[in-house]
Protein backbone atom coordinates (compact mmCIF):
# COMPACT_ATOMS: atom_id res chain seq x y z
CA UNK A 1 0.00 0.00 0.00
CA UNK A 2 1.51 3.58 -1.07
CA UNK A 3 1.88 6.52 1.58
CA UNK A 4 -1.09 8.31 -0.07
CA UNK A 5 -3.16 5.33 -0.30
CA UNK A 6 -2.42 5.03 3.76
CA UNK A 7 -3.38 8.50 4.39
CA UNK A 8 -6.62 8.25 2.35
CA UNK A 9 -7.62 5.17 4.05
CA UNK A 10 -6.95 6.79 7.74
CA UNK A 11 -8.91 9.82 6.82
CA UNK A 12 -11.94 7.94 5.34
CA UNK A 13 -11.88 5.57 8.60
CA UNK A 14 -11.54 9.15 10.92
CA UNK A 15 -14.53 10.74 8.94
CA UNK A 16 -16.55 7.93 8.98
CA UNK A 17 -15.94 7.85 12.88
CA UNK A 18 -16.70 11.77 13.63
CA UNK A 19 -19.85 11.37 10.94
CA UNK A 20 -21.35 8.48 13.42
CA UNK A 21 -20.33 10.41 16.64
CA UNK A 22 -21.98 13.79 15.53
CA UNK A 23 -24.11 13.65 12.62
CA UNK A 24 -24.61 14.58 9.29
CA UNK A 25 -24.79 18.37 9.90
CA UNK A 26 -22.55 18.72 12.24
CA UNK A 27 -19.96 16.43 10.83
CA UNK A 28 -20.33 18.74 7.51
CA UNK A 29 -19.48 22.10 9.99
CA UNK A 30 -16.01 20.21 11.13
CA UNK A 31 -15.15 19.60 7.86
CA UNK A 32 -16.24 23.47 6.66
CA UNK A 33 -16.95 25.67 9.35
CA UNK A 34 -18.93 28.31 8.28
CA UNK A 35 -18.24 32.05 9.38
CA UNK A 36 -14.88 31.21 10.49
CA UNK A 37 -12.41 33.89 10.52
CA UNK A 38 -11.93 37.23 12.34
CA UNK A 39 -13.85 40.23 11.60
CA UNK A 40 -11.91 43.75 10.68
CA UNK A 41 -14.12 46.80 12.23
CA UNK A 42 -16.51 45.02 14.74
CA UNK A 43 -19.00 46.15 16.93
CA UNK A 44 -18.57 43.55 19.42
CA UNK A 45 -16.27 41.01 20.28
CA UNK A 46 -16.35 37.99 23.00
CA UNK A 47 -13.55 36.55 23.97
CA UNK A 48 -13.67 33.27 26.48
CA UNK A 49 -11.18 30.48 27.14
CA UNK A 50 -12.81 26.97 28.91
CA UNK A 51 -11.57 25.21 31.78
CA UNK A 52 -10.41 22.87 28.59
CA UNK A 53 -8.16 25.30 27.17
CA UNK A 54 -9.80 26.25 24.04
CA UNK A 55 -10.55 30.10 23.20
CA UNK A 56 -13.35 30.92 21.45
CA UNK A 57 -13.70 34.81 20.05
CA UNK A 58 -17.15 36.22 18.91
CA UNK A 59 -17.16 38.88 15.96
CA UNK A 60 -20.69 40.67 15.63
CA UNK A 61 -21.50 43.43 13.53
CA UNK A 62 -24.46 45.24 14.60
CA UNK A 63 -26.81 47.13 12.30
CA UNK A 64 -30.32 48.83 13.68
CA UNK A 65 -29.99 47.12 16.83
CA UNK A 66 -29.62 43.45 15.05
CA UNK A 67 -26.49 41.24 14.12
CA UNK A 68 -26.09 42.05 10.71
CA UNK A 69 -22.89 39.58 10.40
CA UNK A 70 -21.12 37.48 12.68
CA UNK A 71 -17.76 35.13 12.70
CA UNK A 72 -15.81 33.16 15.22
CA UNK A 73 -12.40 31.85 15.62
CA UNK A 74 -10.77 29.06 17.82
CA UNK A 75 -7.92 27.38 18.99
CA UNK A 76 -9.24 24.47 19.71
CA UNK A 77 -10.82 21.28 18.58
CA UNK A 78 -12.90 20.48 15.85
CA UNK A 79 -16.08 20.37 18.42
CA UNK A 80 -15.29 24.04 19.26
CA UNK A 81 -15.09 24.99 15.08
CA UNK A 82 -18.87 23.40 15.09
CA UNK A 83 -20.09 24.79 18.01
CA UNK A 84 -18.40 28.46 17.51
CA UNK A 85 -19.29 28.30 13.62
CA UNK A 86 -23.49 27.56 14.87
CA UNK A 87 -23.13 30.28 17.62
CA UNK A 88 -22.05 32.52 14.62
CA UNK A 89 -24.95 31.47 12.55
CA UNK A 90 -27.81 31.18 15.47
CA UNK A 91 -26.70 35.48 15.93
CA UNK A 92 -27.61 36.36 12.36
CA UNK A 93 -30.44 38.26 12.34
CA UNK A 94 -31.22 38.66 16.22
CA UNK A 95 -31.72 41.48 18.12
CA UNK A 96 -28.66 41.99 20.26
CA UNK A 97 -30.56 42.29 23.68
CA UNK A 98 -31.87 38.92 22.58
CA UNK A 99 -28.66 37.39 22.98
CA UNK A 100 -28.03 38.01 26.48
CA UNK A 101 -29.47 35.16 27.34
CA UNK A 102 -28.28 32.68 24.64
CA UNK A 103 -27.18 29.33 26.13
CA UNK A 104 -25.10 26.49 25.67
CA UNK A 105 -28.63 24.24 25.16
CA UNK A 106 -29.81 26.40 22.19
CA UNK A 107 -26.44 25.12 20.18
CA UNK A 108 -26.67 21.45 21.25
CA UNK A 109 -30.01 21.27 19.84
CA UNK A 110 -29.08 23.12 16.77
CA UNK A 111 -26.04 20.65 16.15
CA UNK A 112 -28.52 17.45 17.21
CA UNK A 113 -26.39 16.69 20.26
CA UNK A 114 -22.38 16.36 20.73
CA UNK A 115 -20.87 12.83 22.44
CA UNK A 116 -20.67 13.98 26.58
CA UNK A 117 -16.98 14.58 26.27
CA UNK A 118 -17.67 17.65 23.72
CA UNK A 119 -20.86 19.10 25.18
CA UNK A 120 -18.56 21.79 27.27
CA UNK A 121 -17.70 23.58 23.37
CA UNK A 122 -21.24 24.46 23.23
CA UNK A 123 -21.46 26.64 26.62
CA UNK A 124 -18.44 28.03 25.55
CA UNK A 125 -18.99 29.42 22.62
CA UNK A 126 -22.35 30.15 23.63
CA UNK A 127 -20.44 32.12 26.98
CA UNK A 128 -18.80 34.36 23.86
CA UNK A 129 -21.77 35.65 22.69
CA UNK A 130 -22.58 36.98 25.39
CA UNK A 131 -19.54 38.25 26.04
CA UNK A 132 -19.75 40.08 23.14
CA UNK A 133 -23.21 41.20 23.60
CA UNK A 134 -21.50 42.71 27.10
CA UNK A 135 -19.12 44.15 25.17
CA UNK A 136 -21.10 46.09 22.81
CA UNK A 137 -23.35 47.24 25.37
CA UNK A 138 -20.56 48.79 27.36
CA UNK A 139 -19.51 50.93 24.36
CA UNK A 140 -23.16 52.34 24.18
CA UNK A 141 -22.43 53.62 27.11
CA UNK A 142 -21.96 57.00 26.91
CA UNK A 143 -19.10 58.76 29.75
CA UNK A 144 -19.55 61.91 30.09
Amino acid sequence: MSLDDFVNQMQAEIDAEALAAYGPEAFARWKNPLYMGPMPEADACGRVTGTCGDTIQVFLRIVDGKVAAASFTTDGCGPSAICGSFAAEMSLGRKIEDLADFTGEAILERTGGLPEDDRHCAFLSAAAVRAAVDDYMGRQVKTP
